[in-house]
C-alpha cells in the first residue's frame, strides 16, 4: 500500500500535478482506475500488465515499486525490530525510493523530497538522539547537523573536482555540472538522518564504487557517458543503514592492523 502511494509521487512529482488529491488514472486512456485494479502488485498480475479499459502496458515500475517497497519494510523489520529507529529508517528508505526512480527517469531529484526530508532528518535526531548512538537531545541535533553538512558538503566539492577535471568531456554533451544540485540535497537529507561517519562511507566509497561499475557497463553497452548518481548514492545509503557499523569497523581495523 505504501508502495502504491510511492507509486503516485513518482509520476506526479514531477510533472507538478497533485499527489494528495485525485484518483489514479490511466496515464494512455486517462480512464479512472477501479480500486479493484488498484491492489498493489496483485492487480498489475491479474491484468497481465495492461489496462482494463484501453489495453495499453502498465509500466513496469509500478510492481518493482511496490515489491522495493515491501522488501524494505521486511528488511527493516528483521533488522530494527518494532523500533523508533525502524520506522525513521523506513521513512528515509521510502524517499530514497522516489529519488531513485525519478532521478533514473527525469534525471532529477525533485526538491519536494529532499528539503522536508532534511528537516525531518534533523528533527528525527533531536527528539530520538538514539539514531546517532546518543541519549543527548542536543548532541542528537547537532550529530544530524554535522552529517547534512558532511553529505552536502562533499557532493558539492565532488561536483567541483569533477568539473575541473571533465570540463570539455561536460561541454561535449551539454553539461555545464559533473554533479547536479539534486545530489547535494540528497545527500543533506541522508547525512541528517545517518551521521557524518555513515554518510562518508557512502560518499567516499558505496556510492563511487557502484556508481562506477554500473557506468562503466552502460558505457560498454549503449555507450552512454551521461547518468544519474542519485540512484547508486540511495542504494549505498541503504547498505549504510543496515550494515554500516560493521563495514567502518572492518575498514578501521585495515589501518589499525598496518
Amino acid at each position: 500500500m505504501v508502495g502504491s502511494f510511492l507509486n503516485v509521487c513518482i509520476w506526479r512529482l514531477p510533472a507538478e500535478e497533485q499527489i494528495v488529491t485525485g484518483r489514479s488514472h490511466c496515464r494512455s486512456c486517462q480512464k479512472l482506475i477501479r480500486w479493484y485494479d488498484n491492489v498493489p502488485l496483485f492487480s498489475f498480475l491479474w491484468l497481465k500488465g495492461r489496462c482494463r479499459s484501453c489495453g495499453s502496458r502498465i509500466s513496469w515500475i509500478y510492481p518493482a515499486v511496490e515489491l522495493a517497497t515491501g522488501i524494505l519494510f521486511l528488511g527493516v523489520a528483521l533488522r530494527f525490530g518494532q523500533s523508533v529507529e525502524g520506522f525513521i529508517y523506513a521513512l528515509l528508505g521510502c524517499a530514497l525510493i522516489v529519488a531513485t526512480v525519478i532521478d533514473a527517469r527525469e534525471m532529477i531529484i525533485p526538491f519536494e523530497i529532499t528539503k522536508p526530508g532534511l528537516v525531518i532528518g534533523l528533527l528525527a535526531g533531536f527528539f530520538f538522539p538514539s539514531l546517532h548512538g546518543s541519549e543527548n537531545h542536543l548532541a542528537g541535533l547537532w550529530s544530524g547537523f554535522l552529517g547534512a553538512a558532511a553529505g552536502a558538503g562533499l557532493i558539492y566539492l565532488m561536483g567541483w573536482i569533477g568539473k575541473k577535471l571533465f570540463r570539455k568531456k561536460l561541454q561535449s554533451i551539454g553539461e555545464e555540472e559533473a554533479i547536479g544540485g539534486g545530489d547535494f540535497w540528497l545527500m543533506a537529507m541522508v547525512g541528517a538522518f545517518i551521521g557524518w561517519p555513515k554518510v562518508l562511507l557512502v560518499n567516499f566509497v558505496l556510492g563511487p564504487l557502484i556508481g562506477s561499475v554500473v557506468g562503466i557497463v552502460a558505457r560498454l553497452r549503449t555507450g552512454q557517458a551521461l547518468i544519474p548518481y542519485g540512484p547508486f548514492l540511495s542504494v549505498g545509503t541503504l547498505i549504510a543503514i543496515f550494515w554500516g557499523d560493521p563495514l567502518i569497523q572492518w575498514y578501521r581495523s585495515l589501518f589499525l592492523a598496518g
